[in-house]
């Protein structure tokens, strides 16, 4: 789990650690009483728009690198779309959080 955080990129992976660590919080404040569900969602949507910027960011990179030397076997392009699309994923996964989160919130307040 480590390799892919240092795959990923350290400064992207930890941006999005941050937000995903302050969106838990966000979330223990709700269920202490505070009104933090704004905070849930938008901490989700920051961490997944962070996660999209690393893959940009690399696949600049990547391309950069292809272009200056030349020819690329296509396991080696595979390879590194591979490991660009790490923040994608890891910053999808906490918005994927934050979603199920409200939705169980607005089901609740239906319910109620």
């Amino acid at each position: 789990m480590i390799d892919l955080f240092y795959m990923g990129g350290p400064l992207f992976m930890s941006l999005i650690s941050i937000c995903q660590l302050a969106m838990f919080i966000a979330i223990i404040m709700h269920f202490r009483g505070s009104d933090s569900l704004n905070y849930v969602r938008e901490l989700g949507l920051l961490g997944l728009a962070l996660g999209i910027l690393g893959q940009l960011i690399g696949l600049f990179e990547a391309f950069k690198a292809i272009e200056i030397i030349g020819d690329v076997s296509p396991a080696l392009l595979a390879g590194g779309l591979k490991v660009s699309s790490i923040t994608t994923l890891y910053g999808l996964l906490g918005f994927i959080i934050s979603r199920l989160y409200l939705m169980a919130g607005q089901a609740r307040k239906a319910k109620d």
